[in-house]
């Protein structure tokens, strides 16, 4: 009797232990099931390298679009700041009309090229990908969306994400992206982007090894045998917004060597001057070197963009520099009837925090990393600024030269010497009210803001547009 009594305790106990704790149980073969499949999409390979193929310049031209006007935007990295400033310009070139052969046509349909970071990739890829629909629905979708809000959520409370984020193969960055692709990009990849042709969209990122740019554009994809045709939009940008410390980096795959990829001559010839010749071309040149061998550095871990270049603006230098001079970059791009070239630069910039100078006791650390990387992105990006407008004069004479020939070079209106360039800057320094310009670049560079705040961004950026004389410069000699 008693046998049979501590029998039935024992198997009471038993089955208590069991139902108490199997869910405890089950969730931990739960989340290591999870986190042994979790792991980032991989970059697919290219077969075979084709330079005529695939996401480039040459192959998204519009007929429609004036070949005698090249327009290229830039917008910055800084949050839903910079793309909430970025697409009020887009906006207000929408609302401008200009005549192009004889007909009545928006700006914005004339835009050739735009070149994103971080938070400025996002406005940049969604007009590249759903164009005029856009207007009616990026401030729901995006802009005046808590994202930050969400991904915070996603990885605290949601029980599939947390044995995502235990893979050492998965981290924030990949489940930022899952998220944008979801609920922002749709699906869409680089060759959803390809087949709406013009506006060239570049996303930009950097190699967090070597500080290297990198671009999400074929081209580069061919360097390590990669095909960008597939690639996710939403990756890209969550490449291009990955903040050190706050996202993880979103790695890609290198596949170099493996697709008969040959150097372009004209990068390959910048690579011969002997080593001991100082020259930009040369070190850009030899910044691809790493890429190229993919048993050295099988991955490649891309952080924010803004880290070598906030304004989007070195995609456009350096690949000048690279290719040797500005004619033959227009060559390349099949542009030589170009007669005018404007560069819009979007800068959503910050504000650098002064009060510091009135204390004499040490920092605390949060200060100074703010400080350090607020000081470095604003005077790059006032050199970068700089380096652009100190080219126009020998790009120009290198258009003429290029085009004109033995002829006589003339600066007529239509003749081969006719070339003007503009740079149009949007920046808050334009407001002349020292509160509404302190009030902008305090705003958060997160991904997160009030939808009132939103709205005075779109409306800064369209005043400080119109506003331009740079601006109203272009519009007068367009009409």
């Amino acid at each position: 009797m008693i046998w049979i009594v501590a029998k039935a305790a024992s198997i009471c106990v038993q089955l208590w232990i069991r139902t108490r704790f199997l869910p405890w149980i089950f969730g931990i073969i739960f989340l290591a099931v999870a986190a042994g499949c979790a792991h980032y999409p991989v970059n697919q390979p290219l077969g075979r390298a084709d330079p005529q193929a695939g996401y480039r310049g040459r192959n998204l031209a519009d007929p429609e679009k004036d070949d005698q006007l090249l327009l290229l935007l830039t917008f910055s990295g800084g949050g839903t700041r910079a793309a909430a400033f970025s697409y009020g310009v887009l906006e207000a070139l929408r609302d401008t009309t200009v005549s192009i052969r004889g007909r009545s046509r928006c700006l914005l349909d004339e835009v050739d090229w735009i070149s994103g970071v971080s938070g400025g990739s996002f406005t940049a890829a969604y007009y590249g990908l759903f164009r005029d629909r856009m207007f009616e629905d990026f401030e729901a979708r995006f802009l005046k969306k808590n994202i930050q809000g969400d991904l915070t959520r996603a990885t605290l409370f949601n029980p599939i994400n947390w044995g995502k984020l235990f893979s050492p193969y998965y981290d924030r960055s990949d489940l930022a992206a899952d998220y944008y692709n979801k609920y922002v990009f749709e699906g869409k990849t680089f060759a959803d982007l390809l087949a709406r042709k013009a506006p060239m969209i570049v996303i930009n990122a950097t190699d967090m090894v070597h500080g290297t740019r990198f671009s999400f554009i074929q081209d580069v994809f061919d360097a390590i045998c990669s095909d960008l045709s597939t690639f996710p939009v939403a990756r890209a940008c969550a490449a291009s917004s990955a903040v050190p410390i706050v996202f993880s980096p979103i790695t890609v795959r290198n596949h170099a060597g493996e697709c008969g990829f040959h150097m372009p001559p004209e990068i390959a010839q910048a690579m011969q001057p002997p080593r001991d010749v100082a020259s930009r071309r040369l070190d850009l040149a030899n910044n691809m070197l790493p890429f190229l061998d993919s048993k050295k550095k099988p991955y490649i871990h891309l952080v924010d963009g803004g880290v070598a270049d906030n304004l989007g603006l070195r995609a456009a230098l350096e690949r000048v520099t690279l290719l040797g001079d500005l004619w033959t970059t227009m060559k390349y791009a099949g542009r030589e009837n170009v007669h005018k070239i404007v560069f819009l630069v979007v800068n959503a910039e910050t504000e650098i925090n002064d009060r510091w100078d009135r204390y004499e006791k040490v920092p605390p650390l949060a200060a100074m990393l703010d400080s350090y990387s607020s000081i470095a992105i604003e005077r790059y990006n006032r050199e970068t600024v700089a380096l652009l407008s100190e080219s126009f004069p020998r790009w120009a004479d290198e258009i003429r030269r290029g085009r004109c020939g033995s002829k006589r070079i003339s600066t007529e209106p239509g003749s081969c010497g006719d070339i003007e360039f503009y740079l149009v800057e949007v920046k808050f320094d334009a407001l002349d009210d020292d509160a509404e310009r302190h009030y902008f670049k305090q705003l958060p560079t997160s991904f997160a803001l009030k939808p009132e705040e939103v709205d005075k961004l779109r409306d800064a950026a369209r005043r400080i547009l119109m506003g331009s004389k740079e601006y109203q410069r272009l519009l007068k000699d367009l009409r």
